[in-house]
């Protein structure tokens, strides 16, 4: 059993957006950089978040994504649903046919885990993991990190016209 990149991404990035959300639209190229996903993934990714109503897309300059919704009602699950996810610790993705055709041995047992990860995910709001101490000093890091690479003048580039 394992989240997949998808999943995993789609929750960070959503974390991003909410630890930013007090700035304004989030670009997705900022989220891009301080998370280190590539941007056409990211948009990608946020193109089904907004078919989920998770985020509303803000056009123009100044532009970019902010939370549909509450980050209190926001879960984990229900974003790793939205990107149509699942955390499915059986080996037939739960059609019951994991020994050719049948059920094998340890089927409920791993059908049951699945529904333990599933409850747990839908217990965590994006609000919760926003108030976490360790989160946020990681965002503050990373934020820093971006600033100081924005304002080295070893990273400007130069463009000719």
């Amino acid at each position: 059993m394992r989240l997949t990149t998808k999943g995993r991404y789609a929750v960070t990035a959503m974390l991003d957006l909410a630890l930013n959300a007090d700035q304004g639209p989030v670009c997705l190229a900022d989220i891009s950089r301080r998370q280190d996903i590539s941007l056409s993934y990211l948009e990608q990714l946020f193109a089904k978040l907004r078919r989920a109503k998770l985020v509303t897309s803000v056009r123009g300059p100044g532009g970019g994504y902010r939370l549909g919704r509450e980050t209190a009602e926001i879960s984990v699950a229900g974003v790793i649903d939205a990107v149509n996810e699942s955390v499915d610790a059986t080996r037939c993705h739960g059609q019951a046919d994991c020994q050719q055709g049948s059920k094998c041995i340890t089927h409920h047992l791993w059908c049951d885990l699945s529904d333990e990860i599933q409850r747990f995910l839908s217990d965590i709001s994006l609000q919760e993991l926003v108030r976490r101490e360790e989160v946020r000093t990681i965002a503050q890091r990373q934020k820093a990190a971006l600033d100081s690479l924005e304002n080295d003048p070893a990273t400007i580039t130069v463009s000719s016209s």
